[in-house]
């Protein structure tokens, strides 16, 4: 264990009190609760980090995803043909790849994994799951039923997690709202996984498996972060057991499924590319104003931008992660640029530096644990939406917590991306290199 271990664990404390203090260091907070996710989060990571036969069964997973990635290319290369291929590629017509394009590269497997996804929700694979971890949530961090089920769909489903908690939407409390708001933030949905998976298989062989452990991490840091900015004071409707999963919206048959799934997933990957569109062109017209300051001001040096700020404002929250410090600028840039770039800019980012060399094995790492989730401004437009249009009666106390969820979500991928550095110390075959 190293000096940077322990770094990654001090930031975990200083997250803890930070969370606290923006509660307001309420007394009413339940130790119970916090304790729990406490031990869940490092149970957990130290499983998956540390024993052999969990650490092989993620393998197993990761080439899952990878063989899941590649056959959704099937399409997108019947679709899209050159433009499909990954650089370096080629097809059998020996037509090559002209480099990166995300939009017939990526944006494919969004439609792929939505599709999957509400196959298995057909065919009743999915709810046996979302049951298991919604009793381990419920019993183990002392959480509403509701609660539980919220944060065991959001292992694979996103916003749409909202159509199964709706019946008790309108009824519940708002640190209750707190927690599902900003779970939904924190994690990442089986849909966009892939995206990730794409930007970094080649730097990180063994990504998804990760990714989908960042994303089962952040849950129970979510709840250790939320129910220290607001304790539960009322009694959730749904306290004493877990809802019955019955309102997830199902087709009649597999075909039907299929092709709902195809077009829930086509609205995703149009609404990420619409996203993009419009967060990266208000990123540089504020670029643009931001370089005339330069000018005004007679300086002649590089003029900043909206990255660099918020990178600088990131920088402490990177050395807590227990970061290598040659590479705390970059990682505080990511950290920062992912609030108003969204984590699929900045996991591409992470994606060519890694293949550049320009970061070490541990930063890819715990970076990629700390990026994992829907931590920015247009997630929070998306959550709001989604949840308020199953419940408009409570869009006042949405809004008002909007913001806080944003907060809530960003502390606890953090404390992800904390808990992964901990455990991390340089093992052989964790990023599959």
């Amino acid at each position: 264990m190293s000096l940077l271990n322990l770094v990654s664990l001090g930031g975990w404390c200083v997250l803890c009190l930070l969370a606290w203090s923006i509660g307001g260091c309420r007394r009413e907070v339940s130790w119970r609760t916090v304790l729990g996710s406490t031990a869940l989060t490092f149970g957990l990571a130290g499983a998956i980090f540390l024993l052999p036969p969990v650490r092989s069964a993620l393998l197993l997973v990761n080439r899952a995803v990878l063989v899941l990635i590649g056959a959704s290319r099937a399409g997108a290369e019947f679709l899209f043909g050159p433009l499909a291929l990954g650089p370096g590629e080629s097809t059998a017509a020996g037509e090559s790849s002209i480099g990166v394009v995300l939009a017939a590269q990526v944006l494919p497997a969004v439609i792929f994994f939505a599709s999957l996804m509400a196959l298995m929700h057909h065919l009743g694979l999915v709810a046996p799951v979302v049951r298991i971890f919604a009793r381990l949530f419920h019993r183990s961090l002392r959480l509403s039923g509701a609660e539980g089920l919220a944060g065991a769909l959001h292992i694979f489903f996103g916003v749409e997690t909202a159509a199964a908690i709706e019946p008790y939407l309108k009824r519940m409390t708002r640190s209750e709202l707190l927690t599902v708001l900003s779970t939904n933030l924190a994690t990442t949905a089986s849909t966009t996984l892939a995206i990730y998976v794409v930007l970094l298989q080649d730097s990180f062989p063994r990504i998804a498996g990760h990714l989908l452990s960042a994303s089962l991490l952040s849950i129970p840091c979510t709840v250790l972060v939320t129910k220290l900015m607001l304790p539960e004071r009322d009694a959730p409707e749904t306290f004493g057991a877990v809802p019955r999963l019955d309102s997830m919206p199902t087709e009649d048959n597999p075909v039907a499924a299929l092709a709902s799934g195809a077009m829930a997933g086509l609205r995703i990957a149009a609404g990420i590319a619409a996203i993009l569109i419009a967060v990266l062109g208000v990123v540089a017209l504020v670029d643009a104003l931001l370089a005339l300051l330069p000018a005004a001001l007679g300086g002649g040096e590089a003029p900043p931008t909206l990255a660099g700020v918020l990178g600088v404002l990131f920088t402490p929250f990177a050395w807590l992660l227990g970061i290598e410090p040659a590479d705390l600028s970059e990682a505080a840039r990511l950290l920062g640029q992912r609030l108003v770039l969204t984590e699929v800019v900045s996991y591409q980012d992470l994606g060519q530096m890694a293949d550049s060399g320009e970061l070490s094995p541990r930063s890819i790492l715990v970076l990629s644990y700390a990026l994992c989730g829907f931590a920015h401004v247009a997630g929070v437009g998306v959550a709001l939406g989604g949840f308020g249009a199953l419940a408009s009666e409570r869009l006042g106390d949405l809004g008002q917590l909007a913001l806080r969820a944003l907060v809530a979500a960003t502390i606890a991928t953090l404390l992800t991306g904390c808990v992964a550095g901990f455990f991390y110390y340089g093992q052989q075959g964790v990023l599959g290199l």
